[in-house]
């Protein structure tokens, strides 16, 4: 222990300072309070905290829905690294560890935003709108010049791998069609 200058008689204080004090306390208020803050923004970041976008696309009953069954089915059981395929209707989910799933759903109703001046990535050989883009979640694809329209969500770290395998399923079960802007 230092010795108080102002005390005359040489013994030593034993109190603390109050920066001490303050300083004792603050910090691990200051890490539980991080803590706290970090669980709070990493639970809000679940994949599962918003719902994908294409899972509330309407399905439309016209052009091509009477091929989504066999679309369905001939879908394979894994794209890239995502795994456990599952079908629930038009709706087909592959999954993997840690990510939020692929999701694909045959059938949609054509995107209303697509208009003549509509940017397209080509996938070859099929053209893609992308509609619903999710900043650090991922982006929603959707055919549109095939029919049925098939809408896709690929989750930020899927790469282009799924993209490419279903694009050239596409090709090869579905009615080539010419793109639709909703004149």
């Amino acid at each position: 222990m230092a010795t108080n200058p102002d005390d005359e008689t040489g013994r030593e204080d034993a109190r603390l300072s109050p920066a001490l004090i303050a300083t004792l306390v603050a910090v691990p208020v200051a890490v539980i309070a991080l803590f706290i803050t970090f669980a709070a923004i990493k639970s809000s970041n679940r994949p599962d905290a918003d719902p994908i976008p294409v899972e509330s696309y309407s399905l439309a009953q016209g052009e091509g829905a009477d091929q989504c069954p066999a679309f369905i089915k001939a879908l394979p059981d894994t794209l890239g690294d995502f795994t456990d395929k599952s079908v629930d209707g038009s709706t087909v989910r592959w999954t993997q560890a840690d990510s939020e799933p692929i999701v694909l759903r045959c059938g949609v109703t054509r995107p209303a935003e697509l208009a003549p001046t509509s940017s397209l990535q080509v996938i070859d050989p099929v053209q893609w709108f992308m509609t619903d883009t999710i900043e650090d979640r991922g982006q929603v694809y959707v055919c549109v010049d095939h029919r049925p329209y098939i809408a896709m969500w690929i989750p930020v770290g899927a790469g282009n791998a799924p993209l490419t395998d279903v694009s050239n399923l596409i090709a090869r079960t579905l009615t080539r069609a010419p793109l639709d802007f909703g004149k």
